[in-house]
């Protein structure tokens, strides 16, 4: 299940990130490079609201796969325990 709050792509916020490093992010075919976006946020931790979604992940790292949801995961015994065992965006 693709995550609605994010749009699947595991960051939210990504309209305050530069285009220069969103072009690299993009890599095309469908595919994110996820790790240019957590390098952008490390150099530029202030100034900025842009987070691994908090949603689909605990705003440090994914539950899973960025930008989306296992049903597996769901559950009282899950990440999504605090939400009655369902995802934010569910």
């Amino acid at each position: 299940m693709v995550c609605t709050r994010c749009n699947g792509t595991g960051f939210l916020n990504l309209h305050q990130v530069p285009d220069s490093v969103l072009d690299q992010f993009y890599v095309g075919d469908g595919n994110l490079n996820h790790q240019v976006i957590i390098d952008w946020m490390t150099k530029n931790p202030n100034g900025n609201d842009v987070s691994i979604c908090n949603c689909c992940g605990n705003t440090e790292q994914w539950y899973g796969t960025a930008g989306g949801h296992n049903e597996r995961d769901f559950g009282l015994s899950g990440p999504y325990f605090y939400n009655g065992g369902l995802p934010e965006c569910y």
